[in-house]
Order: structure tokens, then sequence, then C-alpha cells
């Protein structure tokens, strides 16, 4: 009998500024390579998604949000693991956006999202934002 797939649980933010919401670039050289998708990271033992996101974010991009909006999580299994996102949408972003760990970084209308090769994870927060603009 194999292992189950790993599942994780992943805070990200739909950072919204002047009208754009940010996207960013995987390296490269990590799972799902080049794939575009919302900032954030993986929950640590004992902390909130809400924790998980303002820490990630910090780490990642050197910059702080207002959160001010949680979307129901989505979960979305790939065939090496299985992924629950907990998205939220945010604000007021505020730092140097510095990229850490991630290839690139684009402010991008959100009816032109779509047009971004993103994580199949994303995906129906995409079609969500596209019908809002």
């Amino acid at each position: 009998m194999s292992d189950p797939k790993p599942h994780i649980q992943v805070a990200c933010a739909i950072i919204h500024k002047d009208g754009l919401i940010l996207a960013t670039q995987r390296p490269a050289t990590t799972s799902l390579p080049l794939k575009w998708e919302f900032p954030g990271g993986k929950l640590e033992p004992g902390e909130t998604p809400e924790e998980c996101l303002l820490r990630e974010l910090q780490e990642e991009l050197g910059i702080s949000v207002r959160i001010y909006q949680q979307l129901e999580p989505l979960t979305h299994t790939y065939p090496d693991l299985t992924v629950t996102l907990y998205p939220f949408h945010c604000d007021q972003p505020e730092g140097e956006l510095v990229l850490h760990e991630h290839q690139a970084a684009r402010w991008m209308s959100p009816k032109h999202l779509q047009t971004l090769d993103w994580a199949e994870a994303d995906l129906p927060l995409i079609t969500a934002l596209a019908r809002l603009s």
C-alpha cells in the first residue's frame, strides 16, 4: 500500500493596489517551475493562516499588507501532493518589494491575470477575479 500524498496548507495574498493585483512567478528550480502564483507560503505548526501570510510576505517580498477579507479555502490535488489554499484579499502594501524567492513579480489588472501561466491551485481565484473586473 502506498503512502498518501502529502497535504500542505498554504496562505496566499491577493494584493490590491491602484486597481491592480500582484502576481509572482516561482523560481525555475522549485516545484511548479516558472508558474505564476499569488504570494504566500506554508503554514507553520500552531500558526493561523493570517499569521502565516503576514510572515511569508515579509520573508519573501519584504512587504506588509492589510488583510481585509478571507475567502473560502480551496483544495487542489496535484500528482504528488494536495494543497489547501487560504486566500485573502489584502491592500495597503508597505515596504519596498524585493524578490527574495520569486523569479519575477507583476502588478496586473484582474482581467489580464489569466494571460499568465498560473499554478493550477490558483486558477479558480483567477476566474473569480476576472469576473469581478
